[in-house]
């Protein structure tokens, strides 16, 4: 089945407009999502991906460039040769106890080479960035929903990383006018509803991936950590978004930007969570499976609850979540899970630049 083809070339480039998008970190799982939101938007995203976390087979719906942010020279020449409007930036590492293990690895790919990247888009003249940021940026929260207003206090490398970034961001708009909206996610989740896109890690740490293994049989159970918590099934509770409507943003946000947006952040979330426990029941009814449970300590650091407030992006951009269900989220997760993925992640017939 061909998704990138020529009728959404001729869109994108239609009149002669530019509407080249450079996506870093395009062949992971946000990335890839995003990057079929920018086609179907009329874009043209060439991702730039070096492929340790990515998947090459994930990439069908532009170019491909394997290059890594911390080669500045790869960079420079992928916008020599992409010229893009913009830059979506996914490349990042992003697995919390590995950043308090390994700091330097974080410090060094997530804000070494992202400084790479914004210098190599002042010195080509592309102005216009959507970073993909987080909720860790907040630490452990002094009120939920956790509005971008509260104080960002991050707890591990990771979010303290995104963090450095946000900041530099703000730094090379008011010298070099580089404009950029910063996207605070919650709990991604789920798989295109379309079944051409799906989350795949390894190490998987994401609850409903393990969730499914457990239901799937890979895994034997899963484990629920703390069942003692001040909430109402005494688990953790956390604002889970679906991926596509995470992309959605994404390319509301590039709007945003071409219509002279200024630089800011916005969170992305539901505005309501979901316990563990009922993420598992939600397994159990979407699958008709049953999935073993064992009972673990609580984790140090987790918070009880972690909801985000997304009014000013709904508000602002008009942005809406098509699928806010939890039993949406699980279901087009387990289609992914389930379906043959070999067929599903063959090559396609792009050449890689």
């Amino acid at each position: 089945m061909p998704l990138y083809n020529d009728k959404v070339k001729q869109k994108a480039g239609q009149h002669g407009v530019n509407k080249n998008v450079l996506v870093t970190g395009g062949a992971g799982y946000i990335g890839s999502h995003a990057c079929k939101a920018l086609a179907l938007a009329g874009y043209e995203p060439t991702t730039f991906d070096n492929l340790v976390y990515g998947h090459r087979s994930a990439v069908r719906w532009g170019p491909l460039i394997v290059g890594d942010i911390l080669d500045a020279q790869a960079l420079e020449s992928a916008l020599r040769t992409v010229k893009p409007i913009a830059v979506m930036h996914f490349a990042a590492y992003a697995y919390v106890g590995e950043s308090v293990d390994n700091p330097g690895k974080y410090y060094r790919n997530n804000v070494v080479g992202t400084l790479n990247l914004i210098e190599a888009m002042r010195d080509y003249s592309v102005s216009q960035l959507i970073f993909s940021s987080t909720c860790a940026t907040y630490g452990v929260p002094d009120f939920v929903p956790i509005a971008e207003s509260h104080p960002q206090n991050p707890v591990n490398p990771y979010g303290a990383s995104k963090l450095m970034i946000e900041r530099m961001l703000t730094d090379f708009d008011a010298a070099h006018g580089l404009r950029s909206i910063s996207l605070r996610y919650f709990n991604a989740a789920g798989a295109d509803p379309d079944g051409e896109a799906g989350e795949s890690h390894d190490p998987e740490t994401h609850l409903i991936p393990l969730v499914l293994d457990a239901a799937a049989g890979p895994r034997d159970h899963i484990t629920v950590f703390g069942d003692d918590y001040g909430t109402p099934d005494g688990t953790c509770v956390r604002d889970y978004i679906h991926v596509s409507d995470l992309a959605e943003a994404h390319v509301l946000a590039l709007r945003a930007l071409e219509d002279g947006a200024k630089t800011t952040a916005y969170n992305l979330g539901n505005g309501r969570g979901f316990s563990v426990g009922e993420v598992i029941a939600a397994a159990r009814s979407v699958t008709g499976r049953e999935i073993n449970v064992l009972q673990g300590s609580r984790r140090a650091g987790d918070p009880p609850m972690l909801v985000g407030d997304a009014t000013r992006i709904r508000r602002e951009l008009g942005w809406e979540p098509r699928f806010s269900g939890i039993n949406d989220m699980v279901s087009s997760a387990w289609r992914w899970h389930t379906r043959d993925h070999a067929s599903a992640l063959q090559p396609t017939s792009l050449s890689e630049r």
